[in-house]
C-alpha cells in the first residue's frame, strides 16, 4: 500500500515521498506522515472508500461553521486517499498532565464546541429512539454476554430493556436538531501552532441532542475531570449557549445522556477487544464503568441497572486505570 500512496503523492507533484506510520483511531483508517519535501498526513481510508464521501461532507459543514480542521489538501475518491494539513502531534489529552493547566484549554474546547453547534445538521443521520437504544444493546452483547459471559435471567434482560428505554427517553427529552460530533473528545481535539483547538475525526456526524458532544468531552474515557471542574464547564456552555433552562434540569439531560453513551462505550471497547484484537481498549474500561456506577446511583428509578453492573464491578474496582484528574 505505500507504494501505491506514493505514486499518488508523485502526481501531486510531491517527489520521492517519505512515510512514516501513525498511531490511527479505532477505524479501519490508517495514516502516514510525510517526513521530506512537503508537510503533510495521509489518510488511507481504502478500506472503507465508502465513508470517505461523509468525511468530505462533514469537512465542508464544518469549515462553512468557521471550525478548525485540518485543511484537505487533495483527495481521490476512487482510491479512497485524502492528503491533509499536518497539524503536528499534540493532542488535549498532551494538556492534561501533572504540571500544566489544562483549563483554559478545556475552556477553548467548550467555545469551539458551541462554535461547532452552528454547523449545518441537515442529511445527517438523526440520533433517534431506535439509535440510542441500538446502541446500549451493544453493552448486552458485547460487554455483558461476550467479554464477561453472563447469562441474562429473563426479568435481567427485561430491566436492562427498561432502562434503556427510560434513558433513550430523558436523552430525547432536551433539546434535538444539533450537529453532533459523536467522538468529542481529549484524543479528537488537537492544538496547532497558535495552541488553537483543531477538531479531527468528525465524519461519523449526526443529528441529535443538545448535550452528547458536552458529555464526550467532560465524560471523557480518557480523562476524568475533578467534581468543581466538571460542574463549571457545564454551566460555562451552557451560558455561551444562552439556554433559559435551570441547572437541575440541564444537568439531569447531561447526565443521562452520559449514560447512555457511557454503556454504549462499554459495549464498543469491548468489541474493539474481542472482534477487532484491540486489547489496549480494555484497559479504559474500568474509568468508563465507573462513571455509569457514578451517575446512575443519583437516580432511584435506575437501581435495577446499577445493581446488575456493580455485581459484576469487582474484577474492575482495582484495576489501573488511564486517566488525568484536575
Amino acid at each position: 500500500m505505500h507504494k501505491e500512496l506514493k505514486d499518488w503523492l508523485e502526481l501531486l507533484d510531491i517527489k520521492d515521498p517519505e512515510l512514516q506510520s501513525l498511531h490511527g483511531d479505532a477505524s479501519a483508517r490508517s495514516y502516514y506522515r510525510l517526513t521530506n519535501n512537503e508537510e503533510g498526513i495521509l489518510m488511507d481510508a481504502s478500506s472503507v472508500k465508502e465513508s470517505l464521501p461523509s468525511f468530505m461532507d462533514v469537512a465542508q459543514r464544518l469549515t462553512d461553521a468557521n471550525v478548525r480542521i485540518p485543511i484537505i489538501k487533495s483527495y481521490d475518491l476512487e482510491k479512497g486517499f485524502v492528503f491533509l494539513e499536518d497539524i503536528g502531534s499534540t493532542h488535549l489529552l498532551d494538556k492534561c498532565v501533572e504540571g500544566v493547566d489544562a483549563r483554559p484549554y478545556y475552556d477553548k474546547a467548550i467555545e469551539t464546541l458551541v462554535q461547532l453547534q452552528t454547523a449545518s445538521p441537515k442529511g445527517l443521520k438523526p440520533y433517534d429512539e431506535s439509535f440510542l437504544l441500538e446502541e446500549m444493546n451493544l453493552m448486552t452483547e458485547w460487554y455483558l454476554k461476550a467479554y464477561l459471559g453472563t447469562t441474562l435471567e429473563c426479568l435481567e434482560g427485561r430491566m436492562l430493556l427498561e432502562s434503556f428505554a427510560l434513558i433513550a427517553k430523558e436523552v430525547l427529552s432536551q433539546p434535538q436538531g444539533i450537529f453532533v460530533h459523536r467522538d468529542y473528545h481529549a484524543r479528537n481535539l488537537m492544538l496547532d501552532s497558535n495552541e488553537e483547538i483543531v477538531v479531527i475525526d468528525f465524519q461519523d456526524a449526526r443529528e441529535g441532542a443538545l448535550t452528547y458532544d458536552l458529555v464526550s468531552l467532560l465524560r471523557d474515557a480518557y480523562v476524568k475531570l475533578d467534581r468543581r471542574e466538571l460542574r463549571r464547564l457545564i454551566l460555562l456552555f451552557k451560558e455561551l449557549k444562552g439556554l433559559d433552562v435551570d441547572d437541575e434540569t440541564f444537568i439531569r439531560w447531561f447526565d443521562f445522556t452520559g449514560l447512555q453513551r457511557h454503556i454504549k462505550i462499554l459495549g464498543i471497547f469491548s468489541r474493539l477487544a474481542l472482534r477487532d484484537g484491540k486489547k489496549n481498549y480494555l484497559q479504559d474500561i474500568p474509568q468508563t464503568l465507573k462513571y455509569i456506577l457514578e451517575v446512575g446511583q443519583k437516580y432511584p428509578e435506575l437501581d435495577g441497572l446499577i445493581a446488575l453492573l456493580k455485581s459484576q464491578y469487582g474484577e474492575f474496582k482495582d484495576a489501573p486505570i488511564t486517566m488525568r484528574i484536575f
